[in-house]
């Protein structure tokens, strides 16, 4: 049995889970889905001052009012910026890190950073609030239906912001990334899985599967995570 505490995705929430908590239940695994401050039911939070470390935050005090331990961290998309943030502060509280078709950033990067410019860049509303991307093509009309009018415009800070890394070296416990592979050659995320396919560091796992399986594949992604997972 694991407990896997989600970092969710850019302009989403914890509720984008609810697929996956009976599924991974049914497996053993408890599943933690909180979500940021700003977005989903704490869109009301959402001011021009929260950022990528406001988000961090979230999740370490998730971690220490829940005194959680030997956890494994899964961060999606977006969430790959938080997670390594979480990480970086409590090494010693993690069993295992998961990047699900997620931003890997270093010391010292945002994810503006390491996401092509735009050629004709979207303002942000109100000069702080950045639109929704687009779902993916293959998101039913069932789930587009259940997804769109929770989406909630994202603080641009928390894509400006530059994570700051304290610890050198590769981390002490495991990591893998697992790439959703049915998307264009443009595919930001990408670069993510040509550094890490051949990482012996790394264990590595491609779906055929569009960016939010949790929505689009939720039975596929239970069980890529339940063979990822490493049972203590």
């Amino acid at each position: 049995m694991a407990t896997i505490l989600v970092c969710h995705g850019a302009w989403s929430a914890g509720w984008a889970w609810k697929k996956m908590r009976p599924l991974l239940r049914a497996l053993g695994h408890e599943l933690l889905t909180p979500t940021y401050t700003g977005l989903g039911e704490r869109a009301h939070l959402a001011s021009p001052m929260v950022d990528l470390e406001t988000h961090v935050q979230d999740v370490l005090g998730v971690i220490e009012c829940e005194d959680l331990r030997d956890v494994v961290l899964l961060g999606h998309s977006y969430g790959g910026m938080v997670a390594t943030g979480v990480a970086d502060r409590v090494p010693d509280r993690l069993r295992q890190l998961i990047y699900l078709d997620a931003f890997v950033p270093g010391d010292g990067q945002s994810l503006n950073d390491l996401r092509p410019a735009p050629a004709t860049p979207t303002p942000p509303v109100e000069n702080w609030l950045v639109p929704p991307n687009p779902s993916a093509d293959d998101t039913s009309a069932e789930d587009l239906a259940w997804t769109m009018p929770r989406r909630r415009f994202q603080p641009a800070r928390t894509f400006a912001q530059k994570l700051r890394l304290t610890h050198a070296g590769p981390p002490s416990f495991p990591r893998a990334y697992v790439y959703c592979a049915r998307k264009g050659p443009d595919d930001v995320f990408l670069q993510f899985a040509r550094r890490f396919r051949d990482d012996p560091a790394w264990r590595y796992v491609e779906m055929a599967a569009s960016h939010s399986p949790n929505i689009t594949a939720p039975d596929a992604l239970a069980r890529v995570l339940d063979g990822l997972l490493i049972r203590g």
